[in-house]
């Protein structure tokens, strides 16, 4: 069997790829970049070896069985960023960027970090590094932390900033246990699934450590709270990522735990997705 370039394109949507994730995975298979759109047009004609007509018939598979094309191609953009993916890491989304948008909005506006103060932050659960390393590529002045449980995401995290040339200070961990220092603003995008959510099936190849918060997919968020005010400085502020419908209950928590100016953020659908509060600033004498 043989098959043209374009002829590829097509069998694969029949099988129910959307065109975009077809081309993705065909150049990946082509060894081309995933970015190379412009290729396939100009190559429509090319057949396919065997080599290559297999590699993207397995990839076409993978990504039928809902494995996230970020795993199957090695990498990912974020926020501008690209970076190295494997499946030991969550697939970073579109809806995460809304975090590190507030994260910068709360470094360079007066209520937040003067900019000129050289912000210290801090990125719970980082994962890949992706929020961690787009706020240091945004703020090369501030001085960026993160932190994970996972040696092997670490590891990956350091490639990641290697790669990119940032400079972000990762350390093994669990959320702020054992953690001392006082930052002007923590980030985190922690597991927040309820265990036995359906929605967890279409997640099948992502880590389930990094999805799954107990039984109401609140105890990374509270176990966060329990300490972060302690790890903030006067007027800093911690911003969590939650799930669509978890927004009312974080805010309703980050009051209970003292923080003011408790607020959400929507993404780009129009859900909350952010949630956050800033510690009280020191009392003037």
């Amino acid at each position: 069997m043989t098959l043209r370039v374009q002829e590829a394109l097509l069998q694969a949507q029949a099988q129910g790829l959307p065109r975009l994730e077809a081309e993705m995975l065909l150049l990946h298979a082509l060894s081309q970049s995933t970015h190379a759109r412009a290729w396939l047009l100009t190559h429509e004609s090319q057949v396919l070896n065997q080599a290559q007509l297999e590699q993207f018939q397995t990839f076409t598979q993978r990504r039928l069985s809902l494995e996230p094309v970020a795993y199957i191609v090695g990498c990912k953009e974020f926020f501008g960023l690209t970076l190295h993916i494997n499946n030991q890491v969550l697939d970073p989304r579109p809806d995460t960027e809304t975090l590190v948008l507030w994260a910068l909005d709360t470094l360079n506006t007066p209520h937040g970090t003067s900019p000129n103060t050289q912000p210290s932050v801090m990125d719970l659960g980082t994962g890949s590094g992706a929020v961690a390393l787009a706020i240091q590529h945004a703020r090369p002045d501030a001085h960026v932390q993160a932190l994970d449980c996972s040696s092997t995401a670490l590891e990956l995290a350091q490639l990641n900033a290697q790669q990119l040339n940032l400079n972000v200070k990762f350390r093994q961990g669990y959320w702020l246990d054992g953690v001392h220092e006082n930052f002007d603003l923590i980030v985190s995008n922690p597991p927040y699934i309820p265990l036995g959510d359906t929605h967890l099936s279409s997640l099948r190849h992502e880590p389930a450590l990094a999805l799954v918060s107990g039984a109401d997919g609140l105890h990374a968020i509270k176990h966060i709270l329990s300490s972060a005010a302690a790890c903030l400085k006067p007027g800093g502020w911690l911003l969590l990522e939650h799930g669509f419908d978890q927004a009312a209950t974080t805010r309703h928590l980050l009051a209970e735990a003292g923080f003011e100016y408790v607020q959400s953020r929507k993404d780009l659908a129009g859900i909350e997705r952010c949630s956050g509060g800033q510690k009280a600033q020191a009392k003037s004498t």
